[in-house]
């Protein structure tokens, strides 16, 4: 039995690398620059365009790229010299799959769209905009406007000619989807048909096991080093303190543009460290249920069956809408649309009868409307997904 399942396992993973994927060129905006749109380290914002084919030149995608967010002067000062700070780090090329993928087999609604991956570099989900820059660390806080520059430079480049656009986004980029969702429907033509889909974003402000606000404290850092209050939705910020705006519970509900919700119930960053952060468990107790939830004990799994309850609170209290759509699954995961596992393979996760990447694309063309909740853990979740 393990040869078998361990032989299906080494079939998705190859289906995740070599199928029809591909290796796109990596632009370094230069000209971006001197609108003082850079990363944390004051380098060029970066981007990765695949050019749409045939009938569909008209149509975009636009994708964030996530990774985590810095709150103090010296995690940013890290973070400048990584990835995720620099555009000196980013690779030569990224990996398209997934909702990137150009096989119509595997992404069948949007495979020879021109797709874009916008990378990550300033740490605070592409909302940051400090005027000044510390002569001692160096450090630029400008997310919002390499957000805005390279927006500004893909309809210069043609998108201004857009039938249809989405903005998506994964983790810290799906909550960026979120907080950058109606600004980026008002930079396109009014004609264009604008959707925003947030994946593994949904970030909800929920007290650790020890009943400790972790993850609202990280965010009311994160907004308050990097000046984010003024590039938060406004009309939020008007009801709540500007620092809850950085939590989609708070802000969706303002939302114009239409927004689709792909998530983990059990998602396994916020299980990590923002339930289960690493200082509420010195002993290690939960170690093994937080990397592979079928290990964990069954007082931990009712746990995090309370913990699924607060998260579907949060997406509940955003109030009836039928232009929203959601794809909420059970598996302990985290970033899903660019694993081609998840997003649409013949045994990805499966709601009502579709995988991900037919429930977005029904939504989006309004074939159909799509709100559905997996059953709790391990409901529609195999040990491949754990």
């Amino acid at each position: 039995m393990g040869s078998i399942i361990y032989a299906v396992f080494v079939s998705l993973l190859c289906v995740s690398t070599t199928t029809q994927a591909q290796y796109v060129n990596t632009t370094i905006l230069e000209s971006a620059v001197a609108e003082g749109a850079v990363c944390l380290d004051g380098s060029a914002p970066a981007f990765n365009f695949y050019q749409g084919t045939g009938a569909r030149v008209r149509r975009w995608l636009l994708h964030l790229e996530g990774g985590g967010w810095c709150d103090t002067t010296s995690n940013c000062l890290t973070r400048a010299g990584q990835v995720y700070g620099s555009s000196k780090q980013i690779p030569p090329q990224a990996y398209f799959t997934g909702i990137l993928s150009n096989d119509p087999e595997l992404n069948p609604d949007f495979y020879d769209w021109n797709k874009v991956k916008i990378r990550y570099c300033d740490g605070a989900s592409y909302t940051g905009d400090v005027e000044e820059v510390d002569p001692s660390t160096n450090l630029h806080y400008r997310g919002a406007r390499i957000f805005k520059a390279i927006v500004q430079h893909l309809l210069a480049k043609g998108m201004y000619k857009a039938e249809n656009a989405i903005l998506s986004g994964t983790s810290a980029g799906g909550l960026a989807a979120i907080l950058n969702c109606d600004k980026f429907n008002n930079l396109l033509p009014l004609s264009v048909r604008v959707r925003c889909i947030s994946d593994s974003g949904f970030f909800v402000n929920v007290e650790t096991i020890s009943g400790y606000p972790h993850i609202q404290e990280l965010f009311y850092r994160v907004v308050k080093l990097h000046g984010s209050a003024k590039n938060l939705p406004q009309a939020c910020a008007f009801d709540y303190d500007k620092s809850l705006c950085f939590f989609p519970q708070y802000v969706a509900p303002y939302m114009q543009t239409p927004l689709f919700i792909i998530n983990s119930a059990y998602d396994s960053w916020q299980v990590n460290y923002s339930f289960v952060p690493k200082y509420v468990d010195p002993l290690g107790v939960w170690n093994n249920c937080k990397h592979h939830i079928s290990q964990c004990t069954p007082s931990q799994l009712q746990i995090l069956d309370d913990y699924r309850l607060k998260f579907l609170k949060a997406l509940q209290g955003l109030g009836p809408s039928s232009s929203r759509g959601y794809f909420i699954i059970s598996c302990h995961t985290h970033n899903i649309v660019e694993r081609q596992s998840y997003w649409m393979y013949k045994n990805s996760p499966t709601l009502d009868n579709k995988k991900i990447a037919k429930a977005v694309g029904d939504w989006y063309f309004e074939r159909s409307g799509f709100q559905k909740i997996a059953c709790p853990y391990p409901c529609g979740c195999s040990i491949l997904f754990d």
